[in-house]
Protein backbone atom coordinates (compact mmCIF):
# COMPACT_ATOMS: atom_id res chain seq x y z
CA UNK A 1 0.00 0.00 0.00
CA UNK A 2 1.31 3.46 -0.96
CA UNK A 3 1.22 5.95 1.90
CA UNK A 4 -0.45 9.33 1.19
CA UNK A 5 1.88 12.24 0.47
CA UNK A 6 2.00 15.73 -1.03
CA UNK A 7 5.04 16.72 -3.09
CA UNK A 8 6.77 20.09 -2.81
CA UNK A 9 7.38 22.55 -5.68
CA UNK A 10 10.66 21.96 -7.52
CA UNK A 11 12.82 24.27 -9.62
CA UNK A 12 13.26 23.90 -13.34
CA UNK A 13 16.67 22.26 -13.82
CA UNK A 14 19.03 23.18 -16.65
CA UNK A 15 21.94 20.73 -16.71
CA UNK A 16 25.03 20.47 -18.88
CA UNK A 17 28.55 21.78 -19.46
CA UNK A 18 28.41 25.49 -20.22
CA UNK A 19 24.85 25.84 -18.89
CA UNK A 20 25.83 29.10 -17.15
CA UNK A 21 25.27 30.84 -20.48
CA UNK A 22 21.52 30.29 -19.94
CA UNK A 23 21.51 32.72 -17.01
CA UNK A 24 20.24 35.84 -18.85
CA UNK A 25 17.41 33.89 -20.48
CA UNK A 26 16.64 32.35 -17.10
CA UNK A 27 16.34 35.77 -15.45
CA UNK A 28 13.84 36.85 -18.06
CA UNK A 29 11.98 33.54 -17.81
CA UNK A 30 11.27 34.11 -14.10
CA UNK A 31 10.14 37.68 -14.80
CA UNK A 32 13.33 39.44 -13.73
CA UNK A 33 14.81 42.60 -15.25
CA UNK A 34 17.55 43.43 -12.70
CA UNK A 35 19.55 41.07 -10.46
CA UNK A 36 20.99 40.97 -6.97
CA UNK A 37 23.74 38.35 -7.20
CA UNK A 38 25.08 36.67 -4.04
CA UNK A 39 28.42 34.86 -4.16
CA UNK A 40 31.73 34.67 -2.30
CA UNK A 41 35.26 36.03 -2.72
CA UNK A 42 36.69 32.65 -3.75
CA UNK A 43 34.43 32.47 -6.76
CA UNK A 44 35.35 36.02 -7.64
CA UNK A 45 39.02 34.96 -7.68
CA UNK A 46 38.18 31.86 -9.71
CA UNK A 47 36.56 34.06 -12.36
CA UNK A 48 33.08 32.52 -12.15
CA UNK A 49 31.52 35.64 -10.69
CA UNK A 50 32.99 37.76 -13.48
CA UNK A 51 31.61 35.36 -16.10
CA UNK A 52 28.13 35.55 -14.62
CA UNK A 53 28.08 39.34 -14.38
CA UNK A 54 29.49 39.65 -17.91
CA UNK A 55 26.73 37.43 -19.30
CA UNK A 56 24.10 39.57 -17.57
CA UNK A 57 25.69 42.84 -18.67
CA UNK A 58 25.89 41.66 -22.28
CA UNK A 59 22.18 40.91 -22.15
CA UNK A 60 21.41 44.38 -20.77
CA UNK A 61 20.43 43.11 -17.32
CA UNK A 62 21.69 45.35 -14.46
CA UNK A 63 23.35 43.46 -11.62
CA UNK A 64 24.32 44.34 -8.05
CA UNK A 65 26.91 41.97 -6.56
CA UNK A 66 27.39 40.83 -2.97
CA UNK A 67 30.47 38.59 -2.73
CA UNK A 68 30.80 38.27 1.06
CA UNK A 69 28.89 35.03 1.70
CA UNK A 70 30.51 33.03 4.51
CA UNK A 71 30.47 29.35 5.43
CA UNK A 72 27.60 28.47 7.78
CA UNK A 73 25.88 31.87 7.42
CA UNK A 74 24.54 33.43 10.59
CA UNK A 75 21.75 35.86 11.37
CA UNK A 76 24.34 38.64 11.21
CA UNK A 77 25.48 37.50 7.77
CA UNK A 78 21.91 37.57 6.51
CA UNK A 79 21.40 41.05 7.96
CA UNK A 80 24.63 42.33 6.38
CA UNK A 81 23.58 41.07 2.97
CA UNK A 82 20.14 42.63 3.37
CA UNK A 83 21.67 45.95 4.40
CA UNK A 84 23.41 46.15 1.02
CA UNK A 85 20.34 44.96 -0.88
CA UNK A 86 18.08 47.61 0.61
CA UNK A 87 17.97 50.65 -1.59
CA UNK A 88 19.10 48.74 -4.68
CA UNK A 89 16.70 48.32 -7.57
CA UNK A 90 16.26 44.68 -8.60
CA UNK A 91 13.52 42.10 -8.92
CA UNK A 92 15.40 38.80 -8.95
CA UNK A 93 17.91 37.06 -6.68
CA UNK A 94 20.70 34.92 -8.10
CA UNK A 95 23.06 32.83 -5.96
CA UNK A 96 26.34 31.60 -7.44
CA UNK A 97 28.29 29.31 -5.12
CA UNK A 98 27.90 26.54 -2.59
CA UNK A 99 25.20 26.10 0.01
CA UNK A 100 26.39 29.13 1.97
CA UNK A 101 25.81 31.51 -0.95
CA UNK A 102 22.40 30.01 -1.62
CA UNK A 103 21.40 30.14 2.05
CA UNK A 104 22.57 33.75 2.28
CA UNK A 105 20.56 34.73 -0.79
CA UNK A 106 17.43 32.99 0.49
CA UNK A 107 17.83 34.55 3.93
CA UNK A 108 18.27 38.02 2.43
CA UNK A 109 15.16 37.40 0.35
CA UNK A 110 13.15 36.65 3.52
CA UNK A 111 14.36 39.80 5.27
CA UNK A 112 14.03 42.11 2.30
CA UNK A 113 10.49 41.07 1.38
CA UNK A 114 9.06 40.36 4.83
CA UNK A 115 11.23 42.26 7.33
CA UNK A 116 12.03 41.15 10.87
CA UNK A 117 14.87 38.79 11.85
CA UNK A 118 15.73 35.32 10.56
CA UNK A 119 14.57 33.64 13.76
CA UNK A 120 11.07 34.88 12.92
CA UNK A 121 11.07 32.42 10.00
CA UNK A 122 12.39 29.36 11.84
CA UNK A 123 10.07 26.61 10.64
CA UNK A 124 8.01 26.58 7.48
CA UNK A 125 5.55 28.92 5.81
CA UNK A 126 5.98 31.88 8.16
CA UNK A 127 6.54 34.51 5.45
CA UNK A 128 3.47 36.70 5.05
CA UNK A 129 4.47 37.99 1.62
CA UNK A 130 5.89 36.06 -1.34
CA UNK A 131 9.65 36.18 -1.84
CA UNK A 132 11.27 37.52 -5.01
CA UNK A 133 12.12 35.06 -7.82
CA UNK A 134 15.35 33.18 -7.10
CA UNK A 135 17.82 31.43 -9.43
CA UNK A 136 20.41 29.05 -7.96
CA UNK A 137 23.72 28.20 -9.62
CA UNK A 138 25.68 25.69 -7.50
CA UNK A 139 29.45 25.57 -7.87
CA UNK A 140 29.84 22.60 -5.51
CA UNK A 141 28.19 19.19 -5.59
CA UNK A 142 26.95 18.85 -2.06
CA UNK A 143 24.18 20.70 -0.27
CA UNK A 144 21.40 20.40 -2.83
CA UNK A 145 20.20 23.79 -1.60
CA UNK A 146 19.39 24.69 -5.20
CA UNK A 147 16.42 22.29 -4.94
CA UNK A 148 15.21 23.17 -1.44
CA UNK A 149 12.83 25.78 -0.07
CA UNK A 150 14.80 26.25 3.15
CA UNK A 151 17.54 28.66 4.16
CA UNK A 152 19.84 27.22 6.83
CA UNK A 153 20.99 30.04 9.11
CA UNK A 154 22.81 29.83 12.46
CA UNK A 155 21.59 31.81 15.45
CA UNK A 156 24.10 34.44 16.54
CA UNK A 157 23.84 33.51 20.21
CA UNK A 158 23.67 29.69 20.37
CA UNK A 159 25.00 28.86 16.85
CA UNK A 160 22.00 26.52 16.46
CA UNK A 161 21.17 25.95 12.81
CA UNK A 162 17.68 27.17 11.98
CA UNK A 163 15.82 25.80 8.96
CA UNK A 164 13.77 28.72 7.63
CA UNK A 165 11.45 27.55 4.88
CA UNK A 166 8.72 28.82 2.63
CA UNK A 167 7.28 27.58 -0.68
CA UNK A 168 8.31 30.83 -2.37
CA UNK A 169 11.91 30.50 -1.12
CA UNK A 170 12.58 27.63 -3.53
CA UNK A 171 14.53 28.52 -6.66
CA UNK A 172 12.41 28.94 -9.75
CA UNK A 173 15.38 27.80 -11.81
CA UNK A 174 18.58 25.89 -10.97
CA UNK A 175 21.46 25.97 -13.44
CA UNK A 176 23.68 22.90 -13.08
CA UNK A 177 26.92 23.51 -14.98
CA UNK A 178 29.56 20.86 -14.17
CA UNK A 179 32.29 23.16 -15.47
CA UNK A 180 31.73 25.40 -12.46
CA UNK A 181 32.75 22.61 -10.07
CA UNK A 182 36.07 21.94 -11.84
CA UNK A 183 37.89 24.63 -9.84
CA UNK A 184 36.91 23.18 -6.45
CA UNK A 185 39.85 22.21 -4.26
CA UNK A 186 39.93 18.44 -3.79
CA UNK A 187 39.16 18.84 -0.08
CA UNK A 188 35.99 20.80 -0.85
CA UNK A 189 34.90 18.26 -3.48
CA UNK A 190 35.30 15.45 -0.93
CA UNK A 191 33.47 17.25 1.86
CA UNK A 192 30.55 18.35 -0.28
CA UNK A 193 30.36 14.98 -2.04
CA UNK A 194 30.08 13.07 1.23
CA UNK A 195 27.41 15.51 2.40
CA UNK A 196 25.41 14.82 -0.78
CA UNK A 197 25.80 11.08 -0.25
CA UNK A 198 24.47 11.48 3.31
CA UNK A 199 21.47 13.36 1.93
CA UNK A 200 20.67 10.53 -0.46
CA UNK A 201 21.00 7.89 2.27
CA UNK A 202 19.20 9.69 5.10
CA UNK A 203 16.28 10.87 2.98
CA UNK A 204 15.79 7.27 1.76
CA UNK A 205 14.94 5.97 5.24
CA UNK A 206 13.54 9.06 6.95
CA UNK A 207 10.12 8.63 8.53
CA UNK A 208 8.94 11.25 6.00
CA UNK A 209 10.09 9.35 2.90
CA UNK A 210 7.45 8.67 0.26
CA UNK A 211 7.04 7.48 -3.32
CA UNK A 212 8.43 10.69 -4.82
CA UNK A 213 11.33 11.23 -2.42
CA UNK A 214 12.36 7.58 -2.74
CA UNK A 215 12.76 7.95 -6.51
CA UNK A 216 15.00 10.99 -6.01
CA UNK A 217 17.01 9.34 -3.20
CA UNK A 218 17.81 6.22 -5.20
CA UNK A 219 18.60 8.12 -8.38
CA UNK A 220 20.88 10.44 -6.42
CA UNK A 221 22.63 7.44 -4.86
CA UNK A 222 23.22 5.83 -8.25
CA UNK A 223 24.83 9.02 -9.62
CA UNK A 224 26.89 9.76 -6.51
CA UNK A 225 28.08 6.24 -5.72
CA UNK A 226 29.53 5.79 -9.19
CA UNK A 227 31.67 8.92 -8.99
CA UNK A 228 32.52 9.68 -5.38
CA UNK A 229 35.33 7.12 -5.15
CA UNK A 230 37.17 8.87 -7.97
CA UNK A 231 36.57 12.26 -6.35
CA UNK A 232 38.07 11.05 -3.06
CA UNK A 233 41.02 9.50 -4.89
CA UNK A 234 41.67 12.82 -6.62
CA UNK A 235 41.18 11.33 -10.07
CA UNK A 236 37.66 12.25 -11.24
CA UNK A 237 36.96 11.36 -14.86
CA UNK A 238 35.37 13.57 -17.48
CA UNK A 239 31.83 12.65 -16.46
CA UNK A 240 32.31 12.47 -12.70
CA UNK A 241 31.73 16.19 -12.08
CA UNK A 242 28.38 15.97 -13.83
CA UNK A 243 27.43 12.81 -11.98
CA UNK A 244 28.22 14.44 -8.65
CA UNK A 245 26.43 17.69 -9.42
CA UNK A 246 23.27 16.01 -10.72
CA UNK A 247 23.36 13.55 -7.82
CA UNK A 248 23.59 16.39 -5.31
CA UNK A 249 20.62 18.18 -6.89
CA UNK A 250 18.51 15.01 -6.89
CA UNK A 251 19.44 14.44 -3.24
CA UNK A 252 18.26 17.99 -2.57
CA UNK A 253 14.92 17.14 -4.16
CA UNK A 254 14.78 14.03 -1.97
CA UNK A 255 15.31 16.10 1.18
CA UNK A 256 12.70 18.61 0.05
CA UNK A 257 10.14 15.80 -0.20
CA UNK A 258 11.38 13.76 2.77
CA UNK A 259 13.73 14.74 5.62
CA UNK A 260 17.12 13.84 7.10
CA UNK A 261 18.02 11.90 10.24
CA UNK A 262 20.48 11.18 13.02
CA UNK A 263 23.67 11.68 11.00
CA UNK A 264 22.78 15.34 10.54
CA UNK A 265 21.43 15.64 14.09
CA UNK A 266 24.80 14.47 15.46
CA UNK A 267 26.83 16.47 12.93
CA UNK A 268 25.38 19.89 13.67
CA UNK A 269 26.62 20.06 17.32
CA UNK A 270 30.14 19.12 16.15
CA UNK A 271 30.06 22.10 13.79
CA UNK A 272 28.49 24.49 16.30
CA UNK A 273 30.72 23.61 19.28
CA UNK A 274 33.98 22.48 17.66
CA UNK A 275 33.98 24.06 14.18
CA UNK A 276 34.13 20.67 12.47
CA UNK A 277 33.32 21.26 8.79
CA UNK A 278 29.80 20.04 8.07
CA UNK A 279 30.78 17.46 5.45
CA UNK A 280 33.41 15.99 7.78
CA UNK A 281 30.98 15.86 10.70
CA UNK A 282 28.22 14.16 8.70
CA UNK A 283 30.62 11.65 7.12
CA UNK A 284 32.09 10.81 10.53
CA UNK A 285 28.67 9.89 11.91
CA UNK A 286 26.98 8.35 8.85
CA UNK A 287 28.24 4.73 8.90
CA UNK A 288 27.42 4.39 12.59
CA UNK A 289 23.92 5.78 12.07
CA UNK A 290 23.36 3.31 9.22
CA UNK A 291 24.35 0.42 11.52
CA UNK A 292 22.10 1.78 14.27
CA UNK A 293 19.15 2.00 11.87
CA UNK A 294 19.46 -1.57 10.60
CA UNK A 295 17.40 -2.63 13.63
CA UNK A 296 14.41 -1.18 11.75
CA UNK A 297 13.31 -3.72 9.10
CA UNK A 298 12.17 -1.12 6.55
CA UNK A 299 15.44 0.80 6.79
CA UNK A 300 17.46 -2.43 6.62
CA UNK A 301 15.61 -3.35 3.40
CA UNK A 302 16.57 -0.03 1.81
CA UNK A 303 20.19 -0.48 2.85
CA UNK A 304 20.24 -4.00 1.34
CA UNK A 305 18.88 -2.63 -1.93
CA UNK A 306 21.54 0.07 -2.00
CA UNK A 307 24.23 -2.53 -1.24
CA UNK A 308 22.93 -4.47 -4.25
CA UNK A 309 23.24 -1.33 -6.40
CA UNK A 310 26.90 -1.07 -5.37
CA UNK A 311 27.52 -4.69 -6.34
CA UNK A 312 25.61 -4.58 -9.62
CA UNK A 313 27.36 -1.40 -10.72
CA UNK A 314 30.78 -2.80 -9.86
CA UNK A 315 31.48 -0.11 -7.27
CA UNK A 316 31.88 -2.35 -4.21
CA UNK A 317 30.96 -5.75 -2.82
CA UNK A 318 30.90 -4.38 0.74
CA UNK A 319 27.71 -3.85 2.73
CA UNK A 320 26.53 -0.25 2.55
CA UNK A 321 27.73 0.81 6.01
CA UNK A 322 31.19 -0.69 5.43
CA UNK A 323 31.47 0.98 2.03
CA UNK A 324 30.60 4.37 3.55
CA UNK A 325 33.12 3.78 6.35
CA UNK A 326 35.75 2.93 3.73
CA UNK A 327 35.05 6.20 1.88
CA UNK A 328 35.47 8.13 5.13
CA UNK A 329 38.75 6.36 5.89
CA UNK A 330 40.05 7.10 2.38
CA UNK A 331 39.22 10.79 2.86
CA UNK A 332 42.04 11.14 5.43
CA UNK A 333 40.18 13.42 7.80
CA UNK A 334 42.02 14.61 10.92
CA UNK A 335 41.31 12.78 14.17
CA UNK A 336 38.83 14.21 16.63
CA UNK A 337 39.75 13.84 20.29
CA UNK A 338 36.83 14.25 22.69
CA UNK A 339 36.32 13.53 26.38
CA UNK A 340 33.36 11.73 27.92
CA UNK A 341 32.11 15.06 29.29
CA UNK A 342 32.16 16.64 25.85
CA UNK A 343 30.31 13.68 24.35
CA UNK A 344 27.57 14.08 26.95
CA UNK A 345 27.13 17.73 25.97
CA UNK A 346 27.14 16.88 22.26
CA UNK A 347 24.54 14.16 22.83
CA UNK A 348 22.28 16.60 24.64
CA UNK A 349 22.56 19.04 21.75
CA UNK A 350 21.91 16.29 19.19
CA UNK A 351 18.77 15.15 20.99
CA UNK A 352 17.27 18.61 20.42
CA UNK A 353 18.07 18.77 16.70
CA UNK A 354 15.03 18.85 14.45
CA UNK A 355 16.37 16.35 11.89
CA UNK A 356 16.83 13.64 14.51
CA UNK A 357 13.06 13.49 15.01
CA UNK A 358 12.72 11.90 11.56
CA UNK A 359 15.29 9.15 12.01
CA UNK A 360 13.72 5.73 11.34
CA UNK A 361 14.86 4.42 14.71
CA UNK A 362 13.99 6.79 17.58
CA UNK A 363 16.89 7.96 19.72
CA UNK A 364 17.30 8.94 23.36
CA UNK A 365 20.27 10.85 24.75
CA UNK A 366 22.02 7.58 25.62
CA UNK A 367 21.73 6.48 21.98
CA UNK A 368 23.41 9.68 20.84
CA UNK A 369 26.17 9.11 23.38
CA UNK A 370 26.71 5.60 21.97
CA UNK A 371 26.85 6.93 18.39
CA UNK A 372 29.46 9.53 19.30
CA UNK A 373 31.52 6.95 21.19
CA UNK A 374 31.53 4.61 18.18
CA UNK A 375 32.42 7.41 15.78
CA UNK A 376 35.28 8.77 17.87
CA UNK A 377 36.62 5.28 18.58
CA UNK A 378 36.85 4.55 14.86
CA UNK A 379 37.97 7.98 13.73
CA UNK A 380 39.96 9.47 16.54
CA UNK A 381 41.17 8.83 20.05
CA UNK A 382 38.72 8.23 22.86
Amino acid sequence: MIEPFASRPAPKLIFGPGALRELPAGVREVGGSAVFLVSDSGLARAGHLGRATSLLAAAGIPVTTYDHAHENPSESDAAACCALARGKRFDCFVALGGGSSMDTAKACNFLLTNGGAMRDYHGYGKAKKPLLPFIAIPTTAGTGSECQSYALVSRDDTHEKMACGDPTACARLAILDPELTATQPRSVAILTGLDALAHALESAVSTKHNAISSIHSESAFRHLSGAIGNVIAGSPGAGDCGQMQLGAALAGLAIENSMLGAAHATANPLTARHNVVHGHAVALMLPHVIRFNTEVPAAAAVYRRYSAILRESGVSSLPLSDWVAQLVAQSSFPSLNRTAAEITVLAGDASRQWTGKFNPRPLQVDDFVALYRCAFASHGTF
